[in-house]
């Protein structure tokens, strides 16, 4: 979906626990760089070509990535595009994420107490399923981290952006504000549920209370939409729906 000239908002899906679970990496471009921002989960390469030709957008062209976090569905398709590219793709993350991202520490929310759960699921679920999962959490998708970004550092690619620090989610997470476009990358900052924009969802939030205080952050930019990894882009006055969540509380 085109946002505006040089940003886009992918869609792309993957069964996940028996549903369908939708996520929006977003594809920034200009004449000299393609960054994707988030890449789904392990296996869906081929829909984010597909999804990046749909806007005329060659994903052969692919010169950089930001993760906004560690989570699986964020880092998914990572390794595989970095090492099937033809040219050298630069990773960028913040500091508190890249010995995740790469490989050196195990993600977050794959606990040895999370990877024992996997043998307690339903005997409905298939043995072979079981089997996938645990390998994924034991060795997850991992790709050098070339280029450390951290709040307020601006980036010069695309038209410009602003790093913005909003932990919470996880200790590292970032979000991206594109200047052009006025449209804020929030990664899962923020959710769309049912029409309305909301925090981070606190089921799966590491410290909901920093994820709801990061939030004051983001009033210090021109916002007009908002892009978010759940759900999809939010338009609806946009600044004046922050300052309530603000003040009234992220959910």
């Amino acid at each position: 979906m085109l946002i505006a000239q040089g940003i886009a908002m992918l869609s792309i899906s993957a069964p996940v626990m028996g549903r369908m679970d939708t996520v929006h990496p977003v594809l920034l471009w200009d004449d000299h760089d393609v960054v994707l921002v988030d890449t789904g989960y392990p296996g869906q390469k081929q829909q984010l070509f597909s999804e990046a030709k749909s806007c005329g957008v060659p994903l052969e062209r692919l010169t950089r990535i930001i993760i906004t976090h560690q989570d699986i569905d964020h880092i998914g398709s990572l390794q595989d595009l970095v090492e099937s590219s033809a040219t050298p793709i630069h990773v960028s993350a913040h500091l508190l994420e890249k010995p995740y991202i790469q490989g050196d520490r195990r993600l977050l929310r794959f606990t040895d107490e999370a990877i024992a759960a996997v043998d307690r699921m339903p005997e409905q679920v298939p043995e072979s399923f079981r089997k996938g999962l645990k390998a994924l959490m034991l060795n997850t998708p991992k790709a050098p981290v070339n280029d450390v970004i951290a709040g307020g550092q601006r980036l010069p690619w695309c038209g410009g952006g602003v790093v913005i620090d909003t932990p919470g989610h996880t200790p590292g997470h970032v979000s991206i504000y594109h200047s052009p476009s006025r449209t804020l990358i929030a990664g899962d900052a923020l959710v769309v549920r049912d029409g309305s924009l909301h925090g981070a969802d606190p089921e799966t939030t590491f410290d909901p209370a920093t994820a709801h205080a990061s939030l004051s952050k983001l009033l210090a930019f021109d916002i007009d939409k908002v892009v978010c990894y759940h759900g999809g882009i939010y338009r609806d006055k946009v600044m004046a729906r922050l300052e309530e969540l603000v003040a009234n509380g992220y959910r």
